[in-house]
């Protein structure tokens, strides 16, 4: 997928990427990656008691069986 850094330095992340990574309006943390980029949502520093348990608060995206294919599938390239 084809975007554009503007003089700004900004990018704009396409929808559907943004929709099927679960990437949400906020802060990221932006990471060298060889001679690329890597996008990853911030994850939240504190954890929530649910029924007598500590667990992590849902980041809003939605993982199934095709998202995970789908990542393997892209890392394999």
């Amino acid at each position: 997928m084809k975007a554009t850094i503007d003089e700004a330095g900004r990018l704009v992340i396409p929808k559907l990427m943004r929709d099927r990574l679960g990437l949400r309006p906020g802060p990221v943390e932006i990471v060298a990656d060889g001679a690329g980029l890597r996008v990853e949502p911030l994850a939240e520093d504190s954890l929530v008691e649910r029924g007598g348990r500590l667990v992590i608060p849902p980041s809003g995206s939605i993982i199934d069986d095709a998202a995970v294919q789908a990542l393997r599938d892209a890392d394999q390239r």
